[in-house]
């Protein structure tokens, strides 16, 4: 009988010692807030706080979730593009890229913290960007 629980004893013992995966580290669930409108692709998103995550999926991690604050309303679910950087931060880097006079800056990148890869968003051609600002967020 002591043979039989040891092995269900030391399984036990191996769960407890696994690391533990934060949810915003999986999903990448940043909190940002824009004091001006801001473009994503198909739609312009008001002056407000939203929260961007990836996707809840193992086999693509460049779908992105815009959603409102409380997470109540999904905005947008975007397909990006894989982006890389050489040097991680230690805070979420957000680029956005100026637009035509009397238009919104659109989201252009997005980077989670100690990340060197993130998503690069794409737009049609017929908007064209002239100017990319860097945006450095509290996570």
């Amino acid at each position: 009988m002591t043979k039989q629980l040891w092995l269900p004893s030391l399984i036990l013992a191996g769960l407890a010692c696994a690391p533990v995966a934060k949810a915003d580290e999986w999903d990448k669930r940043t909190i940002v807030t824009f004091n001006q409108p801001v473009e994503i692709p198909g739609r312009v998103l008001a002056p407000g706080i939203y929260v961007m995550q990836l996707l809840d999926s193992p086999s693509n991690r460049d779908i992105v979730q815009i959603f409102n604050q409380d997470q109540t309303q999904l905005y947008a679910t975007i397909l990006a593009i894989p982006d890389y950087r050489l040097e991680p931060t230690g805070k979420t880097v957000i680029t956005l890229e100026e637009r035509s006079a009397g238009s919104p800056e659109a989201l252009k990148t997005w980077f989670y913290p100690g990340d060197l890869s993130g998503a690069e968003f794409t737009y049609p051609a017929s908007t064209h960007p002239r100017h990319t600002q860097h945006w450095h967020t509290q996570s």
